[in-house]
């Protein structure tokens, strides 16, 4: 497939959402899908080049691509590789010095480009961490067009407001040269090194009009363009964005993991943040991400490397496009600051690694789990997902519980013919089932 039809490649957003219990009180529908919905599914892949070396980290990222197609990513997500500031700095990669410089530690433009080639080969688009809310307080604007930054009233150039982002100072986008000169290191990205889109750091910080007359220019150059707010705002929409966070899945799936928060409670925030998703409104869904590691790695989080694999099930099994963030796929059992270079072994934990790639390539050949319609079932301590496309029907089971559970399965499932795609074994589906703690089923419904 040429590289400039996986922007086609759209993962589907769920269109019809039935909550059901094992009793009879049901939630309403969603209307179904359009007739005319045929998408594949998207795969993104978070990289922080900081944890691809120590120097030349662009380069060791392109070692790892090869690597990273095997979980079946399509979208590989740079975080920011500009060049950081180092005044009031805390070592944050989203404080940027220069818009159209690269981080010596990660390289060179020359470098860039090879990735660039490299992940297109490879059939993976390439988007760059876009930070426009702010700059580092050392970036050349502040000392050349003081007016392009947010003021007090004694004009002293700020942060941003009520955020505690001491490190960086707040642009002024009542400014319109300003926006000019945002919007032409943007396009200076998509000429020079022939990058595929952008994720839009803290979009709901920057004006809607600004995006929307941004990414307009931007598609005008480039016109299979992929954008990623970091927002769950719907406007965003509106202004262009073709993507947006599902903020709220993973904290409510990290509080399940945690006996905090019920299935039925992830029930709700799934339905909710799907409400307003459309074939051309797309979520992206995942278990961890650069902010939540940091605090704790998906193992601290789900309590144990076995309940951090499950919990990525349920990621990629309730809809929206799936999210892999650099180093859940290892079980990395630590928090991760993503300030600054963090050695990784790569080949470590091979087995878990074998695993995702074997999940994420069931996931590829699945047509239920990537454009599926939904329903999901009510149990105490499991998610319980059934998917169903034109071709297959898919039940997914998922202990989100330490303990070995034993639960009734949905009675219009039992005598269900059924194949178990993770070990291959054909099996008639019980009234009753033992769940061993973290214990996960994906069943082919056959027949």
């Amino acid at each position: 497939m040429r590289i400039k039809d996986i922007l086609k490649i759209l993962c589907s957003s769920l269109l019809l959402l039935s909550f059901t219990g094992c009793s009879s009180d049901d939630d309403p529908d969603m209307p179904p899908p359009a007739d005319d919905v045929t998408t594949d599914g998207m795969v993104i892949y978070e990289a922080n080049p900081a944890l691809f070396g120590e120097t030349q980290a662009l380069n060791g990222l392109t070692a790892q691509l090869p690597r990273i197609k095997k979980l079946e990513a399509n979208v590989l997500w740079l975080m920011p590789i500009f060049q950081q500031g180092e005044k009031n700095a805390v070592g944050s990669p989203y404080c940027v010095k220069d818009y159209r410089a690269i981080n010596p530690a990660y390289g060179t433009l020359s470098d860039l480009k090879a990735l660039v080639t490299k992940a297109h080969a490879e059939g993976m688009l390439v988007i760059l961490d876009w930070v426009a809310n702010h700059t580092a307080w050392d970036h050349a604007w502040t000392t050349e067009h003081k007016d392009w930054y947010t003021q007090d009233a004694n004009g002293n150039i700020v942060s941003p407001p009520g955020m505690g982002w001491d490190d960086v100072a707040d642009l002024n986008y009542d400014n319109t040269a300003m926006r000019a000169a945002m919007q032409e290191a943007m396009l200076y990205w998509l000429t020079e090194a022939d990058i595929d889109g952008f994720r839009c750091d803290h979009a709901e910080g920057v004006p809607n009009d600004f995006w929307k007359e941004t990414i307009t220019k931007l598609r005008a150059a480039k016109s299979t363009l992929l954008m990623l707010a970091e927002g769950s705002q719907t406007a965003l929409y509106d202004a262009g964005f073709d993507m947006l966070y599902a903020w709220n899945f993973a904290y409510k799936l990290q509080d399940v993991y945690a006996g905090s928060a019920s299935v039925a409670n992830l029930y709700d925030t799934h339905r909710s943040e799907l409400a307003s998703v459309t074939d051309k409104r797309l979520l992206m869904r995942y278990s961890t991400n650069h902010d939540m590691a940091s605090e704790k790695s998906p193992v601290q989080a789900y309590q144990t490397k076995e309940g951090a694999f499950s919990a990525f099930v349920a990621s990629i099994s309730m809809g929206g496009c799936p999210m892999i963030y650099s180093s859940q796929e290892l079980a990395y059992d630590k928090a991760l600051s993503f300030f600054g270079y963090q050695a990784m072994d790569w080949n470590s934990n091979a087995d878990y690694q074998a695993d995702y790639t074997k999940l994420m390539q069931l996931y590829r050949n699945s047509p239920a789990l990537q454009n599926g319609e939904i329903k999901l079932y009510q149990t105490s301590k499991a998610i319980c997902s059934y998917r169903i496309s034109s071709t297959e029907k898919i039940l997914v089971l998922i202990n989100t519980s330490g303990n070995q559970e034993r639960l009734n399965l949905p009675m219009e499932r039992v005598g269900d013919s059924a194949k178990n795609l993770w070990t291959g074994e054909s099996t008639v589906l019980p009234r009753t089932i033992t769940l061993e703690p973290y214990q996960y089923y994906i069943w082919k419904i056959e027949g």
